[in-house]
C-alpha cells in the first residue's frame, strides 16, 4: 500500500512545475507542494539505486548510492546558490548532517531491538569523518564573524579546505571499493529492474528534482515570512529533512525490519556524505557564479554539528543499540530544532 502511494505521488512533480509556470499560485502553495513532491522523487532515487546496485555489486552500488542518494541536497544547495541565498545552502547542509545523525539514528535506536550489534568500527569510523569536517570548518566560520561571511578572503581559505575534504572521503571510498573489488556480483532477484531502467529512472528522478527544487527554493522566502518563521530555520530543519526523505524513510523502514546495523549505517555514512562531498562540491561550484559561498556556518549550527558528533560517536561507542540512547538523539534533535527557531536569520 505504501508503495503504491509513493508511485501515484510521482505525480506531484510534474504537477507542482505546471502550477508553478501556468497559474499565479501563492509562495505558501508552491513551497508546501514542491516539498511534498521532493519526498516520493527521493524515494524513487533511492529506489533505482538500490536495483542498480544489483546489477553492479556490492561496491559500485554504493558508490551510486553515494553519488545519487544526496542529490536532492546538493540540487537544493545550487539553486539556493543562485539565488544568493547563502543561509539557505549552509543552512541546508547542516541541517542534513544534523537529521542524520540525531532523528534518523535516533529512530534506528528507538526502533530496534535493545542489545542489537552495531557495527562499532564502520560507524565511528563515518563520525570521525563528520567530525573531521566540524573542525575544517572553524577556521572560514571564525572569519565570518569578523567580517562579511562570504567575501573574498573566506571565500580563498575554503577552497583548500573543500579539496582536502573531498580527498578524504574519495581516499575512504576508494579503500572500501578495493576491498569489494573481489566480491562476486550476485544475480539479480526474480523481479529486480534492468540496469538500463535503473539508470533511466536516476536520470529522471534527478531531473525532476532539479525542477521541483528550483521552485522549493525560489518560494522559500516569501513562505518563510508566511508562516513568521526565518529562512535559516526552514532551510535547516524543513529542506533538511525533506532532502534527506530517502536516506530518512530507508533508514526507519530497515530499522522496524530489525536489520538495526544496516539502518545505522545508511543513517551515519549519509551525514558523512554530506559533510565531506555535498558541501565542499557545493562550495567549489559556487565559484561558478556571481556570490561564492564560503564554510562560514553560525555558531549555532557549529554546536549542533559538534554536539550531534559527540552525541552519536557515544551512541555507538558500545556497539549495542539501545532504545534510552533512541530517545536522547532524538530529545537532543527538538531542542537543535527549538534553538534554531530561536535563532533567526544571520
Amino acid at each position: 500500500m505504501g508503495r503504491r502511494i509513493l508511485w501515484a505521488s510521482l505525480a506531484l512533480a510534474p504537477a507542482t512545475v505546471a502550477i508553478d509556470q501556468l497559474t499565479s499560485a501563492g509562495a505558501v502553495t508552491l513551497f508546501v507542494l514542491s516539498a511534498v513532491s521532493l519526498v516520493p522523487l527521493a524515494w524513487l532515487i533511492g529506489e533505482a539505486t538500490e536495483h542498480a546496485a544489483e546489477h553492479t555489486g556490492a561496491g559500485v552500488g554504493g558508490f551510486l548510492n553515494a553519488s545519487f542518494g544526496n542529490a536532492p541536497e546538493l540540487i537544493i544547495a545550487l539553486f539556493a546558490v543562485s539565488g544568493h541565498l547563502p543561509e539557505v545552502v549552509r543552512g541546508s547542509l547542516s541541517g542534513s548532517v544534523i537529521s542524520n545523525l540525531l532523528l534518523v539514528f535516533g529512530l534506528t535506536q528507538l526502533l530496534s531491538a535493545d542489545d542489537a550489534e552495531l557495527d562499532r568500527r564502520s560507524l565511528l569510523t563515518s563520525v570521525g569523518l563528520v567530525a573531521a569536517a566540524v573542525l575544517a570548518f572553524l577556521a572560514p566560520s571564525v572569519l565570518g564573524y569578523s567580517g562579511a561571511p562570504d567575501r573574498h578572503a573566506n571565500v580563498v581559505v575554503s577552497i583548500p579546505i573543500a579539496v582536502v575534504l573531498l580527498a578524504l572521503y574519495i581516499g575512504y571510498t576508494g579503500r572500501n571499493l578495493r576491498e569489494h573489488r573481489l566480491a562476486e556480483r550476485a544475480e539479480p532477484t526474480v523481479g529486480s529492474w534492468t540496469l538500463a531502467t535503473s539508470l533511466g529512472a536516476l536520470a529522471v528522478a534527478t531531473a525532476a528534482t532539479a525542477f521541483v527544487s528550483e521552485t522549493l527554493v525560489h518560494s522559500l522566502d516569501a513562505f518563510a515570512h508566511a508562516v513568521g518563521a526565518s529562512e535559516f530555520f526552514i532551510a535547516a530543519v524543513i529542506v533538511a529533512v525533506v532532502g534527506n526523505a530517502a536516506e530518512h524513510g530507508g533508514a526507519v523502514v530497515i530499522a522496524r525490519a530489525g536489520k538495526v546495523k544496516l539502518a545505522s549505517e545508511i543513517a551515519i555514512s549519509s551525514s558523512a556524505q554530506v559533510a565531506l562531498v555535498v558541501a565542499p562540491v557545493v562550495m567549489l561550484l559556487s565559484l561558478l557564479f556571481a556570490h561564492p559561498i564560503a564554510f562560514a556556518f553560525r555558531w549555532e549550527e557549529l554546536a549542533a554539528l559538534a554536539g550531534s558528533v559527540v552525541l552519536t560517536a557515544a551512541a555507538i561507542w558500545d556497539a549495542r543499540s539501545q532504545r534510552r540512547e533512541g530517545i536522547v538523539l532524538l530529545a537532543a534533535y527538538v531542542g537543535v530544532v527549538t534553538g534554531f527557531l530561536f535563532a533567526g536569520n544571520r
